[in-house]
């Protein structure tokens, strides 16, 4: 069996994402205005997006919360999945990619359907507890926070609620206890999943165009 190269998991990943994923206007300025603001281009890769889609529909999501916007790719791919009375809340730290998100969610003609709240997850989460239950989570932000994350998912879930954990790999440095703060994040979130008695969780390792790196994915029980 051949051995993955960048150069062939970047072949793959074209090859599969013309196939599977259909792209429009609206996801493609996504993407290009993280260089064109000057955000990070660290947006899931489109398979990812397609997945994330998916998840959403197979659980019947009506609610869902993401953690992390940057420029809205990935809530744009949530946000579709849902039905005509859905809602996508998302959080996002910086105000600059708040704003960049809300143009873009225009653009894709989803600004009534995803609620963009500013701040830092440790501040904004507290706020949602009123609301009723959320369906799915998405968590993309700092990994030093994931077990924070995670706590809140448990408790703005509820039994049957998928959450799904992004950069969990991180081009294999997971399984080094002295690699930084993120990938300490990282293996602090993944053992919690594994001792939390609310939590179901597997994981699944990833080759894209944006690298190695991996998903979990865990039921709120």
């Amino acid at each position: 069996m051949d051995h993955p190269t960048p150069e062939r998991w970047r072949a793959v990943d074209d090859y599969l994402t013309d196939t599977l994923v259909a792209q429009d206007d609206a996801l493609h300025a996504s993407i290009a205005s993280l260089a064109s603001e000057g955000l990070p281009e660290i947006e899931v890769a489109p398979l990812n997006g397609k997945l994330l889609h998916l998840l959403a529909r197979l659980v019947g999501a009506r609610r869902v919360l993401e953690i992390g916007t940057l420029g809205a790719y990935s809530t744009i791919w949530l946000a579709r999945a849902l039905p005509v009375d859905g809602r996508v809340v998302t959080i996002e730290a910086e105000p600059h990619n708040a704003a960049v998100a809300r143009r873009n969610l225009d653009r894709a003609g989803l600004s009534e359907r995803v609620d963009v709240r500013e701040g830092r997850g440790e501040h904004v989460l507290p706020s949602l507890e009123a609301g009723e239950p959320f369906d799915l989570v998405f968590i993309d932000a700092d990994k030093e926070s994931n077990t924070l994350y995670l706590d809140w998912a448990a408790r703005l879930g509820r039994p049957g609620t998928l959450v799904v954990v992004d950069n969990v790999v991180r081009s294999g440095k997971v399984v080094e206890t002295d690699a930084g703060a993120q990938v300490d994040g990282v293996r602090a979130g993944l053992a919690m999943l594994r001792d939390d008695p609310r939590f179901e969780a597997t994981a699944l390792q990833t080759l894209d165009r944006k690298g190695w790196d991996g998903i979990a994915l865990a039921l709120v029980v």
